[in-house]
C-alpha cells in the first residue's frame, strides 16, 4: 500500500474529482439542498388539499406553481428550498411524494408532469392529444380578400388554425413589415366565418395586450426566443403560446426559455422548431427534426414543427410533414397562399389550393400509421 508521500500528482487529480462528483450526487438527490423541488399530490386529490399545500407554501415565502393534469396535480416550489422539509411536507393530507428535479427547467421537464399537457382553444381543437393539430394560412396577412381565400384553402382540407403575420420581423428594414392591428382584425374576421383559430405573432412587449385581443395562440418567433421581457410578458397573459426555438439556440436554451413563461405562470405552452442555422445554404435552415423526438423525452409540453420555415421551399413540405408526424410532433404548422406568385413575404415555401390539400391527405396515412389522426 502506498502511504501520502507516493501519491502521484494523477492519483490526487482522480481523486479531487472523484471527491467533487460526490458532492454534486449529494447535492443534487438531496431535496433539503436542492433549488428545484416538486410536490406530487395523489391521483384526484381534492381541491382543498392542493389549495392547502399552495397557501402553505406562500406562507414560508416562497412560490408555489401548480401543474394540473387530468389524474394527478404537481406543485413545483420556486425559491430557495431549503427552509421545506421533506417529511413536514409528507405528513400534508393526499401529497404522494415530494422529490427534486435534476433538470434546470424544472417546469418543462417531464420528470415534473409525466402526463401531456393538452391545450384547448376556443373553437373546440385540442393541442396535445392523439390528434395532430394542422395550422395554415398564408406568411403575411395583405388583405382581407387575400387572407380569406388563403383561409377557405386550409378550412375546406380540414384545417381549424389560421395562422397569418399581422407584425413581421424582416431581415430587411425595406421589406413588407405587415398590416399591424388592421391585419388582426382581418384575421379574426376570417376566423370566426370559419370557426377557426388564429395563431400570429407578437414581436413587442407593449403589444402583447394587443394582439390578445384578436389571438388565439401568441407565437413568439425565433429572434425572440431569448427576449426575457417578451417572455414574461406573456408568460402573464392567459393565452397559450407558442415558442418557436431560436436559429443557433441549443435544446437546453430553448427549453429555458420555456421555463420563463411558465413561471410567470402560464402552463398553457407548445414548442415549435423551425429550422437552425448551419453551414447549409441550398434550404433555408436544417430541419432539426430529431429535436422532436428529443423534446417529446424531455418535456409535456405538445411539440410543433414547422417545415415551411425549416426548408423554404414548397416541394418538400409535404416530405418534411410526413417526417415530422413519425418523430412525433403534435402539431403542423406550414404556410399556405392563394396566389404564390403575388406573395409579399415568402412566396416560395407556400402550399397552393392544390398542393395543401395533396399532403393533408397522405399526411392522415402516415398520422394512423403512428396510431394518431389529425
Amino acid at each position: 500500500m502506498l502511504n501520502s508521500n507516493h501519491i502521484t500528482d494523477l492519483e490526487k487529480i482522480k481523486i479531487n474529482i472523484s471527491s467533487i462528483e460526490t458532492i454534486k450526487n449529494i447535492k443534487l438527490s438531496n431535496p433539503l439542498t436542492s433549488n428545484n423541488m416538486i410536490i406530487v399530490m395523489k391521483r384526484f386529490a381534492s381541491k382543498q388539499s392542493i389549495q392547502h399545500m399552495i397557501d402553505y407554501i406562500e406562507s414560508v415565502k416562497l412560490t408555489p406553481a401548480p401543474l394540473y393534469g387530468t389524474e394527478r396535480t404537481v406543485i413545483a416550489v420556486i425559491g430557495d428550498e431549503r427552509t421545506l422539509n421533506r417529511s413536514h411536507l409528507m405528513s400534508f393530507p393526499e401529497v404522494s411524494d415530494v422529490m427534486s428535479v435534476l433538470a434546470p427547467y424544472k417546469l418543462v421537464a417531464r420528470e415534473t408532469k409525466y402526463e401531456n399537457t393538452i391545450i384547448k382553444l376556443p373553437n373546440g381543437v385540442k393541442i396535445g392529444t392523439k390528434q395532430i393539430a394542422m395550422m395554415s394560412g398564408p406568411c403575411a396577412v395583405e388583405s382581407q380578400e387575400q387572407l380569406d381565400k388563403s383561409a377557405e384553402i386550409v378550412a375546406a382540407a380540414g384545417t381549424r388554425i389560421l395562422r397569418g403575420g399581422a407584425y413581421k420581423p424582416r431581415t430587411s428594414p425595406y421589406d413588407f413589415q405587415g398590416l399591424g392591428e388592421e391585419g388582426l382584425k382581418m384575421l379574426r374576421k376570417t376566423a370566426d366565418r370559419l370557426n377557426m383559430a388564429v395563431v400570429t405573432e407578437i414581436m413587442r412587449v407593449d403589444l402583447v395586450e394587443t394582439v390578445a385581443k384578436y389571438a388565439d395562440i401568441l407565437q413568439v418567433g425565433t429572434r425572440n426566443m431569448q427576449n426575457f421581457d417578451l417572455l414574461k410578458e406573456v408568460g402573464q397573459t392567459k393565452k397559450p403560446v407558442m415558442l418557436k426555438r431560436g436559429l443557433s439556440a441549443t435544446l437546453k436554451e430553448f427549453l429555458l426559455a420555456a421555463e420563463y413563461i411558465m413561471k410567470e405562470g402560464n402552463s398553457e405552452v407548445m414548442m415549435c422548431v423551425r429550422g437552425i442555422r448551419t453551414f447549409e445554404t441550398s434550404l433555408r435552415n436544417t430541419f432539426d427534426i430529431d429535436a422532436i423526438a428529443f423534446l417529446k423525452k424531455e418535456t409535456h409540453l405538445p411539440i410543433i414543427a414547422d417545415p415551411s420555415h425549416a426548408t423554404g421551399k414548397a416541394d418538400i413540405i409535404p416530405a418534411m410533414t410526413y417526417a415530422a408526424i413519425a418523430a412525433g410532433a403534435d402539431g403542423i404548422i406550414t404556410e399556405t397562399h392563394c396566389n404564390p406568385e403575388e406573395a409579399l413575404c415568402d412566396g416560395a415555401q407556400a402550399l397552393t389550393d392544390e398542393t395543401y390539400p395533396m399532403m393533408i391527405a397522405q399526411a392522415e396515412k402516415i398520422a394512423e400509421a403512428m396510431g394518431r389522426t389529425l
